[in-house]
Parts: structure tokens; C-alpha cells; sequence
């Protein structure tokens, strides 16, 4: 009479080959989660920045001289919202401008966004972006404060390409 069932060896040699599967399977996963994280990390830099940029466009001024159409329309809003060379002086200030000049008495347009929230940064999990200023050199270690010239991760990490995160 034959029975049916599985040896200690054959339990064994099976245990032995999962293991070998996963630990096979563990790096690559985790090769997988980081270059995910990479991806998101360039797609919210490229959002910050080109919304920044149109900010400049329509924001421009250098000093007193008011260059931007956004600028020439809300003289009074453009010194608040715009740094003297053109960049806002905050990040909220892409958030929501409130308009006062002549956007706002004649189209009815009250406010202006050039984005709805602040993005999160993917390796920190918040949205904590180191600025830089117009002024500031690009390794710069602390923002001036006068405005946002780019944005930067806070996270020293470094990427699979063997660059730092926060060149970017």
C-alpha cells in the first residue's frame, strides 16, 4: 500500500527554491519603488517650475519698471505678489493672487492660480520644497527669502543615476 503526501526532502528542496525566488524578487521590487519615486519627483519639479516660469511671463518687472501684461493691469497687486526681478515672492503666491486692477473690473476674474496645491514631495511624503532666490548661487544651502527663482527636494538621497536628488 503506497501513500501519498510529501517528504521532508521534497518540503525542503521546495522551501529552498522560494527562497532563492524571493530574495530575487525583494531588490527588484525595491529598484522598482525607488525609480517610481524618481518619476514623481521630476514630474512635481517640472509642474513647480513651469509654473513659476508663467508666473515670470505674466509677473515680470525689473524694479519699479513694470514689464509683465499681468503687471501692467494690477500695478498695485504686482508689488505685492512679484520680487523685483520678476519671481513670486512665495510659493503661495502661486497658490492665489487676488487681482485689483484691471482684470478684476472687467472680466469679473477676482484671483489668479497658477496652481491648485502645492505638490508633495514624493521622497519626503510632504510638501517641504527647499527654495532658491533669483540671487542665490545654485548650491546655495539657505533661501534669501526676496523671492522663488526654483524649487528643490529636501532629501540628501541619491538617485539610481548616482546623482543627488536636490541637484535636480
Amino acid at each position: 500500500m503506497k501513500e501519498s503526501g510529501v517528504t521532508l526532502l521534497e518540503l525542503l528542496i521546495t522551501l529552498t527554491i522560494v527562497m532563492i525566488l524571493a530574495s530575487i524578487a525583494m531588490p527588484l521590487s525595491r529598484l522598482s519603488a525607488k525609480r517610481t519615486h524618481e518619476i514623481e519627483l521630476r514630474q512635481q519639479l517640472r509642474i513647480m517650475r513651469t509654473a513659476i516660469d508663467t508666473f515670470k511671463l505674466k509677473w515680470n518687472r525689473d524694479g519699479d519698471v513694470l514689464l509683465g501684461p499681468a503687471c501692467v493691469k494690477n500695478k498695485l497687486t504686482c508689488k505685492d505678489v512679484a520680487s523685483v526681478y520678476g519671481y513670486p515672492k512665495s510659493l503661495d503666491k502661486l497658490l492665489e493672487i487676488k487681482l485689483t486692477g484691471e482684470d478684476a473690473s472687467v472680466r469679473g476674474t477676482t484671483t489668479k492660480r497658477y496652481l491648485r496645491t502645492l505638490p508633495r514631495d514624493p521622497l519626503t511624503g510632504k510638501a517641504d520644497w527647499l527654495l532658491r532666490c533669483y540671487k542665490d548661487t545654485s548650491n546655495a544651502s539657505s533661501w534669501c527669502g526676496d523671492d522663488v527663482y526654483d524649487v528643490m527636494t529636501q532629501s540628501q538621497d541619491m538617485a539610481l543615476d548616482g546623482t543627488k536628488y536636490r541637484d535636480w
